[in-house]
């Protein structure tokens, strides 16, 4: 017999939980880097999203997220780990 094996075609992010004040839900601070497109020069660009959580975590934790349904006003992703 097969196994059906699942693949996600959501979208994952790795970043550091800023605040946990919520409840179920914690801040996490996404950070990218790239290159200047005119200088070369390495820039670090950050957004903030709120994913929904069910584990205890502390700030300073670094955690993957899911993009997932809108479960909020604002909450679009969930703590995977």
């Amino acid at each position: 017999m097969e196994q059906e094996v699942r693949v996600s075609r959501r979208k994952t992010q790795k970043g550091v939980v800023t605040s946990t004040k919520m409840q179920k839900t914690v801040v996490v601070k996404i950070e990218r880097t790239f290159l200047h497109p005119q200088y070369g020069k390495v820039i670090t660009r950050s957004k903030k999203v709120y994913a929904h959580n069910e584990q205890p975590l502390k700030v300073g934790d670094v955690v993957v997220i899911e993009e997932t349904r809108p479960l909020s006003k604002l909450k679009r992703w969930r703590v995977v780990a």
